[in-house]
C-alpha cells in the first residue's frame, strides 16, 4: 500500500497488517510498479552484504527483517540448509512466499529450506496455522562450523530459527580471554562452552533443558570435547553452587529475554542483578565474567548499571574489558532503534 501524509504527499509503500499493533512496515521510500522485482533485489541485496561482513563460518542470518528492508522475514543459512521465518500478514501471502523462496534458492543454492512457525506470532496477525517443516527439499539435518567449532543442526529442533548466530562473534571474542575453570550458564547448545573448551578451558555448561544439553552433548563429542553438561534453573544452580563455595576463573551468563515488553523491565533488572551478582561471588580474582541481555527493552545504559550495582553489592571491583552487540549479519539501522537488542559485556574482575 502507498502511505501518504495529510496533504496527500507520497512518503513511501508499506505492508499493512489489519491485526498488528504496528499496523505499517515501510518497505520502499521510491515508487515501484515490480513489487516481485523489489522483492528479489533485496535478497540479492542481503546476501551481498553477508559477503561482505560475515567471515569464519557457513551459518549466518541471511535476512534480518526491517534492518534488510524486508520487514517480517527473518532468514538464517545453516551451511548447505536454510530456515525462515514470516511475521506478518504481508510476507505471508502466497506470492510473496514463492518469490523469496524462488530467490532464496536461486542466490543460494540450499539442498533444502525448513519454515520454522510461532503459532502465537501467527495468531496475533490473524493468520491461519501452520506446521514448522520442509518446505522444499528433504535433508533436514546437517553439520555447520562457526570460528572452527562445529555444530549439528535440526530444523526439527531449537528455538527461533535455529542456534543463536547473533552471539558468533562474541563466541570468538570471549574465547580470547579464556582460561582455567569455566561456567556456561544457559549455555543451551554449547555455543559459548565449547569455544572456551576449544581454548583451553575446564567446562561445565547449565541448561534447563534436557534436549538442549542432548545437542549440547552431541555437539561436544562432534569436536572431541569433554565437557559437564548440568541439567537445573539457573537461579537455583548458582545459588547452590555459591553458598557451597564453588569458584571459578570463568563464567558465562546468556539467558533467554527476562523483558518481553516494557512491563517486564523492573523484573528483568532485578533477574539480571541476581544472576551476575551470584556470579561475580564465584569468580577468583582476575577472573572474566561474560554477561548478555538479549532484552531490547533494557538498554546499554541499564544493563551496565546493574553489572556495577551487582559488582558493588558483591564488594568486587571489575572492569569492562568489551562492550559488545550481535554479529554483523544482524545488522544495526541507525533510524529503527529496535535493529538492536544484543548486549554483551566482557568483564574483569579486579579483586
Amino acid at each position: 500500500m502507498q502511505v501518504c501524509d495529510e496533504r496527500g504527499k507520497f512518503l513511501g509503500a508499506a505492508f499493512y497488517s489489519s491485526a498488528s499493533q504496528i499496523a505499517i512496515r515501510l518497505i520502499s521510500r521510491e515508487v515501484f510498479t515490480d513489487f516481485n522485482g523489489l522483492l528479489r533485489e533485496r535478497i540479492r541485496a542481503a546476501v551481498a552484504y553477508r559477503e561482505r561482513v560475515v567471515h569464519d563460518t557457513d551459518a549466518y542470518r541471511v535476512v534480518f527483517s526491517e534492518a534488510d528492508f524486508l520487514p517480517g522475514l527473518i532468514v538464517d543459512r545453516y551451511n548447505d540448509l536454510l530456515s525462515f521465518q514470516v511475521l506478518t500478514q504481508a510476507t505471508d501471502a502466497e506470492p510473496v512466499r514463492e518469490t523469496v523462496l524462488s530467490e532464496l534458492t536461486e542466490q543460494l543454492h540450499p539442498v533444502a529450506i525448513a519454515e520454522r512457525v510461532e503459532p502465537k506470532i501467527r495468531e496475533l496477525e490473524q493468520l491461519p496455522a501452520r506446521r514448522s517443516g520442509l518446505v522444499q527439499g528433504d535433508k533436514s539435518g546437517t553439520v555447520f562450523s562457526m570460528n572452527g567449532v562445529r555444530f549439528h543442526y535440526d530444523v526439527k529442533e531449537g528455538q527461533k530459527t535455529g542456534a543463536f548466530l547473533d552471539q558468533r562473534e562474541n563466541y570468538a571474542a570471549a574465547a580470547q580471554y579464556a582460561r582455567g575453570d569455566a561456567l556456561d550458564v544457559f549455555c543451551y547448545h554449547g555455543g559459548f562452552a565449547l569455544h572456551l573448551a576449544k581454548a583451553g578451558c575446564k567446562v561445565a555448561g547449565v541448561d534447563s533443558s534436557r534436549p538442549a544439553l542432548e545437542v549440547a552433548d552431541r555437539n561436544a563429542a562432534l569436536n572431541g570435547r569433554e565437557i559437564e553438561w548440568i541439567e537445573g534453573n539457573a537461579f537455583d544452580v548458582l545459588r547452590d553452587y555459591q553458598k557451597s563455595g564453588q569458584h571459578y576463573d570463568f563464567v558465562v551468563l546468556d539467558p533467554p529475554a527476562f523483558a518481553k515488553s516494557k512491563r517486564d523491565l523492573d523484573t528483568a533488572l532485578r533477574g539480571y542483578k541476581e544472576l551476575n551478582l551470584r556470579a561475580l561471588k564465584m569468580l577468583r580474582r582476575g577472573g572474566i565474567l561474560v554477561t548478555c541481555s538479549c532484552s531490547y527493552h533494557v538498554s546499554v545504559a541499564e544493563f551496565l548499571a546493574v553489572v556495577a550495582e551487582a559488582a558493588r553489592d558483591a564488594h568486587r571491583e571489575v572492569r569492562v574489558l568489551e562492550s559488545r552487540t550481535q554479529a554483523k549479519d544482524h545488522p544495526i539501522l541507525a533510524n529503527v532503534p529496535e535493529t538492536g537488542y544484543l548486549k554483551c559485556l566482557i568483564v574483569y574482575v579486579s579483586n
